[in-house]
């Protein structure tokens, strides 16, 4: 079955409700009440409340509406773009994909989107953004944009290019016009969807325990320190190791029309690479699994990674072509199992919220800004190096601007979008924070701290916390930012 993608119809904007100008006039009919007889007036106060609009989340408020978009985001290859080891992306295995929703209230518009590429950092995550908001008539802060994290794909920042340019011989790894192309690509795609809107009435969750996917990178070694079981793992004692700290449900929200379903969310977490580091471009096993259920079940799927910062593959995953396969056949028996268990509920209520989050930096050696400028400015140094020490300053020069976290609340369920590459304890926490609610978190979003660390892994080694720009204390910078975040209102 072929599903029809709402991209074609006129669009049509309105103003939010938030951003009519406010006045201090009464409602017309309490004007008219003074002057009446006491009976009476309570007649027309009765009458002229029921009149009143209710505000977006409460019971009763304007219905709800909803449009799902996607847009080919495949990037010009010829090695205009790098991928997530900074090899050039040079082979067109399958193409990128940018998948969402728009969702509409009373109050305005918000935006959720998952694109296929391994991360945007930065002004190009905000690129991206303010492009969708754009298209949706609504506010950026509104946006939620998360990469799935695929390193067969490109992984770009734009302030890191420009940065790179102002040297002699800089290293090419993002063509910033095809960039301002393609995210406007993806917002011609939103504008179009804007036409397709339509009512939705139901919300239903789903949850199943993934099998022999997800396992932690950190594996314990005899010293006490980490060893790395990457992505694609073949040390066989690193295979034996137990998975270790794994959250291993996947979750499914459907959105619905009475009892048809009009899209559905997965959420899971494990970095979402079998392959790659040899100029492919696709969507890899997790991309695999959604597009063949999209074409068996005919609903459009979407699929967030979530916080998946220390959890690979890599314990079932050797690289090879049947190894895919297998992740590929696990993951969609995964979404087909919690989708089976879903049972629809009226939608009641929707919230938008926002926290501002800023993340202390390190100051220790490798990561000051002085040291860094100095190895983009060297055209002796190594591209690599170059591109990830222009990555930093570029951190580091807008580390004032604080990084956006935002959830969307609809009923019992919790949808939480975090920035960059958080290990799963931050997921698991947010989870703890509300346990009887359906808490899905996204990671990926805008990608200029790198890797999100718990202060232990500082002190027990591995990979990630030599790929952060946030500091130890970092860890309970951002819990209480996601405390603030989910709050009880």
């Amino acid at each position: 079955m072929h599903v029809r993608h709402s991209e074609d119809g006129t669009v049509r904007r309105r103003s939010h409700a938030s951003a009519r100008p406010r006045t201090n006039h009464a409602h017309p009919t309490l004007r008219v009440v003074r002057a009446c007889h006491p009976a009476v007036a309570l007649a027309l106060v009765l009458i002229g409340l029921a009149s009143i609009p209710l505000q977006a989340g409460e019971i009763g408020a304007s219905p709800l509406r909803l449009a799902t978009f996607r847009c080919d985001v495949t990037p010009p290859l010829e090695g205009r773009f790098q991928g997530g080891w900074m090899q050039p992306l040079t082979t067109l295995e399958a193409p990128l994909w940018a998948k969402g929703i728009v969702l509409e209230d009373a109050r305005g518009r918000y935006v959720l989107c998952a694109i296929d590429w391994c991360g945007l950092s930065n002004s190009s995550h905000g690129l991206f953004c303010r492009k969708l908001a754009e298209a949706a008539g609504t506010e950026v802060s509104r946006v939620a944009l998360q990469c799935v994290h695929q390193h067969t794909a490109p992984y770009v920042d734009g302030d890191a290019q420009v940065l790179l340019d102002k040297h002699p011989s800089p290293p090419r790894y993002a063509d910033l016009k095809s960039l301002d192309e393609l995210s406007g690509r993806l917002a011609e795609a939103v504008r179009r969807a804007i036409g397709g809107l339509q009512p939705v009435d139901g919300i239903g969750t789903g949850e199943v325990r993934v099998e022999r996917i997800a396992a932690t990178r950190r594996v314990p070694g005899p010293d006490g320190k980490v060893r790395v079981r990457w992505s694609s793992c073949t040390e066989p004692d690193l295979r034996a190791a137990p998975e270790g700290n794994i959250d291993p449900m996947l979750k499914t929200i459907t959105l619905a029309r009475g009892s048809k379903p009009l899209v559905r969310l997965h959420y899971y977490a494990t970095h979402p690479q079998s392959g790659g580091g040899d100029g492919r471009v696709g969507i890899d096993f997790v991309g695999d699994a959604r597009e063949r259920l999209e074409r068996q079940e005919g609903v459009v799927q979407v699929y967030f990674t979530g916080c998946a910062g220390d959890v690979t593959a890599g314990k079932y995953n050797d690289g090879s072509a049947q190894a895919r396969r297998e992740l590929t056949a696990r993951l969609l028996a995964a979404m087909e199992a919690a989708i089976a268990s879903t049972r629809l509920v009226p939608i009641r209520q929707l919230a938008w919220r926002t926290v501002p989050l800023r993340l202390p930096v390190r100051t220790d050696a490798g990561f000051t800004l002085a040291e860094n400028r100095a190895i983009v400015a060297d055209a002796k140094s190594a591209s690599g190096a170059r591109i990830a020490a222009a990555s930093r300053v570029a951190f580091l020069e807008r580390i004032a601007r604080p990084i956006e976290l935002s959830v969307l609340e609809i009923g019992r369920v919790r949808i939480v979008h975090l920035p960059g590459e958080p290990m799963v304890e931050f997921q698991q926490y947010a989870r703890r924070l509300l346990p009887g609610h359906f808490v899905a978190v996204a990671g990926y979003g805008d990608g200029g701290p790198g890797y999100l660390c718990t202060e232990e892994s500082f002190a027990h080694g591995g990979y990630e916390p030599t790929a952060t720009m946030a500091a130890p204390r970092g860890e309970s910078v951002l819990k209480t930012a996601i405390e603030q975040l989910l709050a009880p209102r």
